[in-house]
């Protein structure tokens, strides 16, 4: 399973850090719902390692069998891997890369806010998200927030992968 867990987790992790930071350093002219959609759509397709790491292991080392548990446990810890390389990704972004990437999103969504909302409603958004923002606008605890975002996705894709895979001798 060891073996399995690393070469799969392996993969979803350089193709999330790839993925990922393609998306972070030439996404940089989008929106930045353009740019969520992309970053899910790239957590999505790192994580499809998860399916093919349970199939590999079901077939190819466990003589066609894995219980429902054990596949389980598989996806995760192959979400775990993926998640690390976003969250790498997304701490050297806003660290070395970009480091005013908070106060850069805090101003756009502002802007956001002044057409969506107005008076006393638009003054407490602001003062919410602007407190938000002071609290846990930070580069660790982003690619900490980035890290179990991927793990609960992974945790829902293996859910769905084992109960497609499971398979009793």
């Amino acid at each position: 399973m060891k073996k399995t867990v690393l070469k799969y987790g392996g993969y979803g992790l350089i193709t999330a850090a790839v993925l990922f930071f393609l998306a972070l350093t030439f996404g940089k002219n989008l929106s930045y719902s353009a740019q969520e959609v992309i970053g899910y759509a790239s957590m999505i397709a790192s994580l499809s390692f998860i399916f093919f790491g349970i199939k590999h292991y079901r077939d190819k080392v466990n003589n066609g069998a894995v219980s429902f548990g054990k596949a389980l446990v598989i996806g995760l810890l192959i979400s775990a891997l993926t998640g690390l390389g976003i969250a790498m990704v997304d701490y050297i972004y806003t660290t070395v890369i970009n480091p005013d990437f908070a106060s850069e999103y805090l101003e756009v969504t502002l802007k956001t806010y002044e057409s969506t909302y107005s008076g006393a409603e638009l003054e407490a958004k602001k003062a919410e998200l602007t407190q938000q923002m002071q609290d846990y606008g930070g580069s660790g605890f982003m690619a900490a927030l980035m890290f179990v975002t991927v793990v609960l996705i992974g945790f829902v894709l293996s859910l769905i992968s084992a109960l497609i895979l499971q398979r009793k001798k």
